[in-house]
């Protein structure tokens, strides 16, 4: 009976550590667009579409490290000139459970439309080393 008793308690703790393990990652990334024109991201050789005033969200991505790159529509008007602005591209490191925003935004000075985006990340990304800046 000792036996019995004692392979099912065995039994009951390791099914309860197995149950805390998941298939799936919840990695989420989200793309807004607060940007006069709409955006367009080229994400894991997909290509996302962002009207203005929307967002796009991907859902349980894989854990990694991915790059991104952003176009966008120009403004009809031949006297305005484009230009980019800061992190239109780059890279995305996902672990377990990271959320990431990547914000558009843009303005319109002396007809130059320009198109700049933010990035921030759930992920703690400060280091605990004492001797780094």
């Amino acid at each position: 009976m000792k036996k019995i008793l004692t392979l099912l308690l065995l039994t009951a703790i390791s099914l309860s550590f197995l149950s805390g393990c998941s298939e799936t990652v919840d990695n989420r990334i989200t793309f807004k667009n607060d940007a006069l024109y709409k955006v367009y991201v080229n994400f894991r050789a997909s290509l996302i579409t962002v009207e203005p005033g929307a967002s796009a969200y991907l859902i349980n991505v894989p854990k990694g490290t991915y790059t991104y790159e952003t176009t966008f529509e120009v403004p009809p008007d031949p006297d305005i000139t484009a230009t980019t602005g800061d992190n239109l591209s780059g890279e995305v490191n996902l672990t377990a459970g990271t959320k990431i925003l990547i914000y558009y935004t843009s303005t319109l000075n002396e007809s130059i439309y320009t198109l700049f985006a933010t990035i921030t990340t759930s992920d703690n990304i400060s280091t605990d080393d004492p001797l780094s800046p």
